[in-house]
């Protein structure tokens, strides 16, 4: 069975330049790799057949001969691995060299890829910090701006952030070439791993820095001027980018997050955006009705009116004087529960005057207390039964 031309296995046309060839034989490879084809048996045979093409035609040596000549050219005494003067013959396929052309592409979106400048890693980021940040209901309610004082790892300023003393830039890694990785050969596969001289960096200090020791960063104690919103409330987080631990060696900074802890308040509870308040009434106060002054979260006051005969419990409504949404939108509104309270200290006068009202009350005076001893009744009444 006759070859198939090289140029239409890679899917390009006839002269086609180094970098077309190279695409091509990427698309080709990505298409028939065989872990991305169980399902298809020719797969491995195809991606063979790519990576024989491939091998031809990337070298320029082996494209003249293969334009000129065809798959005569590698035949005739210039096969069985071997060509003119030693070496591996054009037909060899060096199927390891090949791959790993591809082996960035292939997986590159699992292993992280080779990264910039040669494949080296970029200098490490550092790292997000975290600081919990206790305010009061009425901050909360207006928003503040707020100073905190964050002890973190920031740029040092002796080597300007390189790690080497004087400020000297780093040399490249001598055992990857500036790469962060090195390679080995297992078989097949060609296996990438972190560079152990260089940590994965590509870099490498010589004299570091006597004040950071060689990590381009030293501890202190950063003034950070914050803005909270109105509107937060326990459990929030406010990210400031780029005020987190500074990177390794002039790597990037991290993150801050601020978490706002919303402390209880003596007056007011809160549920979302609404406020409820326990007020205490005096008896006579919740059996006449009349009105009553209570405090408002802004610190001004709301004036709201008793009915008559009120029990403990019931809440009245002051609408809009409850929390500000955070990220806009309606006001919450502000509950009154009110709690009658039984009056205590009562002089010989206030104890008469009570009495005198008891024996003029009658049995609609009191309807929750006649409903239940109705029901007591019934309960004896059936337990004798």
């Amino acid at each position: 069975m006759s070859k198939r031309d090289y140029y239409d296995i890679l899917g390009v046309a006839k002269g086609a330049s180094a970098d077309e060839i190279k695409k091509g034989f990427r698309k080709k490879a990505k298409e028939l790799h065989p872990d991305r084809n169980s399902d298809n048996p020719d797969a491995e045979a195809q991606f063979k057949e790519a990576n024989e093409a491939y091998d031809v035609l990337k070298d320029p040596e082996k494209k003249a001969a293969y334009d000129r000549y065809g798959h005569a050219a590698f035949e005739n005494g210039m096969g069985g691995g071997q060509r003119p003067g030693g070496g591996q013959g054009f037909g060899g396929g060096d199927f390891s060299s090949a791959f790993s052309d591809v082996f960035d592409d292939l997986f590159g979106d699992f292993m992280g890829g080779r990264g910039g400048a040669g494949g080296r890693q970029r200098a490490a980021r550092g790292s997000d910090l975290r600081y919990n940040l206790r305010i009061n209901l009425e901050e909360a309610f207006s928003g503040l701006h707020k100073t905190i004082n964050v002890p973190t790892a920031v740029a040092c300023g002796s080597c300007e952030g390189t790690g080497a003393e004087g400020g000297v830039e780093p040399t490249t890694c001598p055992t990857c070439s500036g790469m962060g990785k090195v390679r080995a050969q297992q078989g097949f596969f060609t296996v990438e791993r972190t560079c152990p001289t260089c940590s994965g960096l590509g870099q490498i200090i010589k004299n570091p820095c006597k004040s950071c020791q060689g990590h381009g960063r030293v501890e202190k104690e950063r003034s950070l001027s914050v803005n909270i919103p109105a509107g937060v409330e326990t459990g929030t987080r406010i990210r400031l980018a780029g005020e987190g631990e500074a990177g390794m060696r002039g790597g990037p900074p991290g993150d801050l997050y601020i978490f706002v802890e919303v402390a209880a308040h003596d007056l007011f509870e809160r549920d979302g955006n609404n406020l409820y308040c326990r007020v205490p009434v005096s008896m006579a106060k919740a059996a006449l009705g009349g009105a009553i002054e209570v405090p408002t979260i802004d610190g001004g006051r709301g004036r709201v009116q008793i009915p008559e005969g009120s029990q403990s419990g019931r809440q009245m409504r002051l609408r809009g004087k409850g929390m500000p949404a955070l990220r806009g939108g309606a006001t919450g509104d502000m509950f009154i529960e009110l709690a009658v309270e039984t009056p205590v200290n009562l002089t010989s006068r206030q104890k008469e005057i009570l009495r005198e009202f008891e024996e003029l009350s009658e049995d609609n005076t009191n309807p929750e207390s006649r409903s239940f001893f109705s029901s007591v009744k019934s309960f004896w009444d059936g337990m004798k039964g």
